[in-house]
């Protein structure tokens, strides 16, 4: 009961996060799903995390409805006919969003908004259809109050993304997130700058590589959540991750690594992904009666595990004795190659691996480089990133990405801090982004050093938000705690500063 009453004694928390907490608290006191005592001594060395999912899970982490069904035939359950106009469009979307559970309990995907809006806009004077728009985004910034919550635009050029750039410029809101699904044969270099010049301004959106999505998940594929590659009409079971500095501290050396602790925590992390995946389809009710299964908006072959790791940098460090950071894992070749050695090895005993349930991926999990969680510290850095503090010019930088971004089809990505002469030239950033995508960079992400909106690990906040917390007043954002910690732990916002000719 302490623990209850630290969270409604928080006077940092609206009443909203209060609720959620305590429900997190409620689903982490159960014993239902039990795993086996190496996998319970795993979690307690640090090695195993299981992202604060809860023991006994009644929906998937991550789901991405098909909201081109909810315009052709509504939705039976909440009384939602197809729209014929762009007010009853954006109504019928506030009202799904607000059923649609995650992990957050908010939605992490709102829809590609742009090809999901632009025959409403259409018909609309472009004024009305901007103000319209706007209230749509106030109302998810004010309502969704979470900056998981996440939406699509592009590959091509259209009215509706363009409205939608500016309004983010505009209002500087937090949420929602977005990415640009960047293809260099459809989208135009004029909007492929309009989204830099926002993304320079307010940290979104950021650039997917649409070809690289589509050749693993085909067309109908969402990015949600931070940077999260999933299928539409699907999602993700679930997302535990292996900290792979702490399972490093077993090994006796780089050899002994590979050949016996990396199996071993790969095949305990595999465990926990069946027995949450088996128990979210057998015995949860999510995809027999929730409306969303029911009336097909998701569909249960489309979802997948997501495997995640982190902390790649520090495992290649300590394997190979190496305690300057500034010589090691993305400055140092040996590092660099031990890291391609650990990857080709976690992808292969995944994937070799039969997973339940995931029909549409031939029974198979897929691998994600996790962003990390506000309690980290320095000890790992997200996915397969160069440390914060020690990163090298960004061409160097974006070299190292391009080596592992290949592994991670549900999701990698880096962050880079341009310094403020780049609001003038944003052209000099297109050509780097072109030739990194081009390269095999799964995603591209960045923001001016000034601004207000910063993106932390994949996720964005205020810093005027983070400020409020220090003061310990209230943040409307679920999310401005998890900045708090990651600044104030990994100094998260503390990565190097683009500057020109570099």
């Amino acid at each position: 009961m302490s623990e209850a009453l630290n969270i409604i004694k928080d006077e940092t928390l609206t009443y909203r996060q209060e609720l959620i907490a305590l429900a997190r608290l409620g689903e982490s006191t159960d014993n239902t799903i039990r795993y086996s005592e190496a996998y319970y001594e795993g979690k307690r060395k640090g090695a195993l995390c299981d992202l604060n999912e809860g023991v006994m899970p009644y929906r998937p982490r991550y789901i991405c409805p098909d909201y081109d069904l909810l315009f052709e035939k509504g939705c039976a359950f909440l009384g939602i006919e197809p729209p014929t106009d762009l007010l009853e469009a954006v109504n019928a979307l506030e009202i799904f969003y607000a059923h649609v559970p995650s992990i957050t309990t908010y939605p992490v995907y709102l829809g590609d908004l742009d090809k999901l809006l632009t025959p409403f806009v259409e018909k609309e004077d472009p004024a009305f259809a901007k103000k319209v728009l706007k209230l749509f985004l106030l109302q998810i910034d004010k309502v969704l109050t979470d900056s998981f919550v996440h939406f699509d635009i592009g590959p091509e050029d259209n009215p509706t993304a363009r409205m939608l750039l500016e309004l983010t410029e505009e209002m500087q809101l937090a949420v929602p997130n977005i990415t640009l699904k960047y293809d260099p044969e459809r989208t135009s270099d004029d909007f492929a700058l309009a989204c830099i010049r926002c993304m320079l301004k307010t940290a979104k959106p950021s650039f997917a590589n649409h070809r690289m999505f589509v050749s693993e998940w085909g067309e109908d594929y969402a990015i949600a959540s931070c940077y999260n590659g999933l299928k539409k009409a699907g999602g993700g079971f679930t997302l535990p991750r292996m900290r792979l500095y702490e399972c490093s501290l077993d090994a006796s050396d780089a050899d002994d690594f590979l050949n016996r602790v990396l199996p071993h925590y790969i095949d305990l992390q595999l465990e926990y992904m069946d027995k949450r995946v088996r128990f979210i389809v057998e015995e949860s009710t999510f995809f027999k009666d929730n409306f969303l299964s029911t009336e097909g908006f998701v569909k249960q072959e489309n979802f997948t595990g997501m495997f995640g790791v982190v902390g790649l940098a520090e495992c290649c460090n300590n394997l190979l004795g190496i305690t300057d950071k500034k010589k090691g894992f993305g400055l140092n070749r040996e590092a660099t190659q031990l890291g391609v050695r650990i990857m080709d090895a976690i992808e292969k005993r995944v994937s070799e691996h039969v997973a339940p349930y995931c029909d549409a991926f031939d029974h198979r999990y897929r691998l994600h480089a996790q962003v990390g969680i506000d309690t980290d510290g320095m000890q790992d850095s997200p996915g397969t990133r160069i440390p914060i503090g020690v990163e090298p010019t960004m061409l160097e930088q974006l070299e190292v990405n391009e080596i592992f971004h290949k592994y991670f089809p549900t999701g990698t990505g880096d962050i880079f801090k341009f310094e403020e002469t780049y609001i003038k030239t944003p052209e000099a950033i297109l050509p780097i982004i072109k030739g990194s995508l081009a390269n095999g960079l799964r995603y591209f992400s960045g923001y001016l050093e000034n601004n207000d909106v910063v993106r932390v690990t994949g996720y964005l906040v205020k810093k005027s938000e983070i400020e409020k917390l220090n003061q310990r007043k209230q943040s409307l954002n679920n999310v401005t705690v998890f900045g708090k910690g990651a600044q104030d732990g990994a100094h998260a916002l503390d990565r190097r500063i683009q500057k020109h000719g570099e």
